[in-house]
């Protein structure tokens, strides 16, 4: 079974034993960050440094100059790795050590944007903007992500992408200092609370007969349960309901169909693949964006499945998508392997052999450079066990 590791170009590049230790492993691939959101990351066993920092969102590549230029919205350049092409720099290195290689892009995250042009953001039903989420309804911002993944995804030498927040972002996000746990938000406030109620998406519920202040009425009387006391938020009405998931349902699939067809109108020929991160559920915001499974994989390759925990979280992914493959569609179940960050990399044998039986036929680790010595000797026993 075709297995493949999360690694940031920072992991490989000053380290000349980091490819050969990914690929001692035992896995075929490996998915490089190519475009990725700001973070705080370790480096266990890097000879030149712990902790690097990517200050804001960037490309981990030389963005095309031709293609930005005049453009307001553009990627942002890195500054936090050596060298001119992180991303070439690395993946050369893996692929000489026998790894095929596949961008990792992330898309409707980024912090550094939203607060250079706040007009890009969601704006939640309060009036509040979440600086780390563009609104995909936005039709700049959907031109600017197309683009993006296109470029992003096309590197020399990659074979392959995966295609991170490539849907609604909303207000989960981690941050430093964070003081928004004080009233529990359940599944549904979460998803009340990422509902964009920004000049655009207000024009889109006008379009479909509905008033957007009736809207916004409504999902405040919904959450005032959640303010006075914790409880969960009222039930709004099926009309209500409907309007938000036309709409958001439309513009997400939209774009992930405009993204694919630019990363294959970009590739170098017809066996590039293109993979989502993504779950079976239309509501889903974040990294892992909600996707319709028959929609989805009418378009994209196949999709990459959260399945770290136990065996319900697996069942509660992979089988939607089972009725819908077709020849080559890829469902790749991905876990978590850093023991410090919640993963189980001592059950992965056990973990990814129910994944197999639910219809996964690849799977991801995350993260080969976060993880420590004993995380990876884990790893590295339980492919062996898998073949």
């Amino acid at each position: 079974m075709k297995s493949s590791a999360f690694v940031y170009p920072w992991d490989v590049v000053g380290d000349p034993d980091a490819a050969a230790r990914i690929a001692d492993l035992g896995v075929q691939q490996v998915t490089l960050a190519s475009a990725y959101h700001s973070t705080r990351a370790l480096t266990p066993r890097h000879p030149e440094h712990r902790i690097v920092t990517a200050r804001h969102a960037a490309v981990l590549y030389p963005p095309d100059a031709g293609r930005w230029a005049g453009r307001a919205l553009r990627p942002y350049e890195q500054t936090w790795v050596a060298g001119a092409d992180p991303f070439g720099e690395a993946g050369e290195a893996l692929a000489g050590a026998g790894l095929e290689v596949h961008a990792w892009v992330v898309l409707a995250h980024n912090s550094r944007l939203g607060d250079e042009h706040p007009g890009t953001s969601v704006r939640n039903v309060y009036g509040d903007r979440y600086p780390w989420a563009p609104c995909i309804g936005r039709p700049e911002v959907r031109e600017y992500l197309v683009d993006l993944a296109a470029e992003a995804a096309v590197r020399p030498g990659a074979a392959g992408v995966e295609l991170e927040s490539c849907g609604w972002y909303g207000l989960a996000h981690l941050h430093a200092h964070d003081k928004i746990g004080g009233v529990g938000l359940g599944e549904e406030a979460q998803y009340l609370m990422s509902l964009c109620f920004c000049e655009c998406c207000c024009a889109g519920y006008e379009g479909l007969g509905a008033s957007p202040e009736e809207l916004r009425a409504a999902v405040r009387r919904a959450l005032e349960p959640v303010w006075a006391g914790g409880a969960a938020p009222g039930v709004l009405g099926a009309d209500v309901a409907g309007v938000f998931a036309a709409w958001r349902d439309g513009v997400a699939s939209g774009l992930q169909r405009d993204a694919v067809a630019a990363v294959r109108a970009a590739a170098p020929g017809p066996g590039f693949q293109v993979l989502l991160h993504a779950v079976p559920s239309r509501r889903a915001v974040g990294a892992n964006v909600g996707v319709d499974p028959a929609d989805v994989l009418a378009h994209a390759d196949g999709v990459v499945l959260p399945c770290t925990g136990d065996a319900a979280a697996r069942s509660a992914v992979l089988p939607p998508f089972v009725p819908h493959r077709g020849e080559g569609t890829v469902l790749a179940a991905n876990f978590t392997v850093v023991a410090g960050m919640g993963g189980r990399p001592s059950s992965l044998a056990e973990d990814a052999a129910h994944a197999v039986e639910l219809g996964a036929d690849e799977i991801r680790l995350y993260h080969a450079g976060l993880a420590s010595d004993g995380d990876l000797a884990e790893v590295r026993k339980a492919l062996g066990r898998l073949g």
